[in-house]
């Protein structure tokens, strides 16, 4: 006999009412709920009526992500962890994960349009926001329900719910991490200018810098395309340009690992000659070698934070909390070095 709300309840121990809102994703019950009797759902194999809930909401219980198409991007730890952040989630609630894969502009807009007037999903969920974003400006054209991995730039009003890591903060701490070890030419390999994220990791540079009492250098400083190649060009560039430097933070681990490859290359050790840091904490920073001090953001928990936070929208239940800023933490391990002499 296929299990009823009422074994659901005596399983978990909640109330009937407390488990029918549960699964109906309502923001009353917390997420510690709610996951422990989505999971005990799981368990039993119980189901709802889904094509009658569907036929009466207009339904396709489908969550849609639309992900840059480039020769990384299903091999790249953090839209990985994204995405396997967001699939679970959408996994207990009964939702399906719908990913596109699309070149950023018009390709990408058709993708996202067809996304929307064909009512493929019943929510999106974004990444990486970008600077006058195409893609909010469209969904809010038509109030359709999305939530981001991404604040608006700073200068640019953020009017969209979002989880975003505080990476101002994060590069601060990096910036305030090698000066301890006695590092004054710190170089920084910025994200391409179009991401709304980089101006913030911009501001934390010169935030920590000025800190210390060190002047800026311009010629410090360069953008890489937030891929490992990004990472390599853009330290052969630093150290070539400016052999002083004595450390190098990367925006993301996947430049920092770039970044390293490079200073090996030419002969140096990283952590020894070359210090250098990057930003995610993705699983390749604990198994590289030197491992790799970073910024950690939870990137998995944030996806499984954005199902929850579309879900209530999309069922017209008011957010708590719609704009979440995170606080990172320093992971240090040996690619800092030691205190230098």
């Amino acid at each position: 006999m296929k299990p009823k709300l009422k074994d659901l309840a005596e399983k978990s121990g909640y109330s009937i009412t407390t488990v029918s809102r549960a699964l109906a994703g309502y923001s009353d019950v917390s997420p510690k709920t709610r996951e422990r009797i989505l999971q005990i759902a799981t368990q039993l194999g119980y189901e709802p009526n889904s094509l009658g809930q569907q036929l009466r909401l207009q339904e396709t219980r489908t969550i849609g992500m639309i992900i840059p198409a480039n020769d990384e991007s299903f091999s790249n730890d953090f839209f990985t962890q994204l995405m396997m952040g967001v699939g679970n989630m959408a996994s207990l609630h009964r939702y399906d994960l719908l990913i596109s894969a699309q070149s950023t502009g018009e390709e990408e807009m058709q993708a996202y349009r067809r996304m929307v007037g064909g009512r493929r999903a019943d929510g999106m969920i974004l990444a990486r926001t970008r600077r006058s974003d195409p893609r909010i400006v469209y969904l809010k054209s038509q109030q359709y329900p999305f939530a981001v991995s991404g604040r608006a730039a700073p200068d640019e009003q953020t009017d969209f719910p979002y989880i975003d890591v505080d990476s101002q903060a994060g590069i601060r701490m990096l910036v305030e991490h090698f000066v301890s070890l006695g590092h004054r030419h710190i170089g920084l390999i910025l994200p391409p200018p179009e991401l709304a994220f980089t101006d913030y990791r911009h501001a934390g540079y010169l935030e920590g810098l000025e800190k210390a009492g060190i002047i800026y250098r311009p010629d410090y400083v360069v953008h890489g395309n937030l891929l490992r190649s990004g990472g390599y060009y853009g330290t052969s560039q630093l150290l070539d340009e400016n052999p002083e430097i004595t450390a190098v933070i990367a925006c993301n681990d996947l430049m920092a690992l770039g970044a390293m490859s490079a200073i090996q290359g030419q002969g140096r050790r990283v952590g020894l000659d070359i210090a250098v840091a990057g930003f995610d904490d993705i699983p390749s920073a604990e198994y590289s070698h030197p491992t790799l001090t970073t910024i950690r953001q939870p990137i998995y928990e944030i996806g499984q934070r954005l199902v929850n936070m579309l879900l209530s929208l999309i069922k017209g239940h008011p957010l708590e909390d719609n704009q979440i800023l995170l606080t990172p933490t320093l992971m240090v391990r040996d690619s800092s070095g030691g205190k230098r002499v």
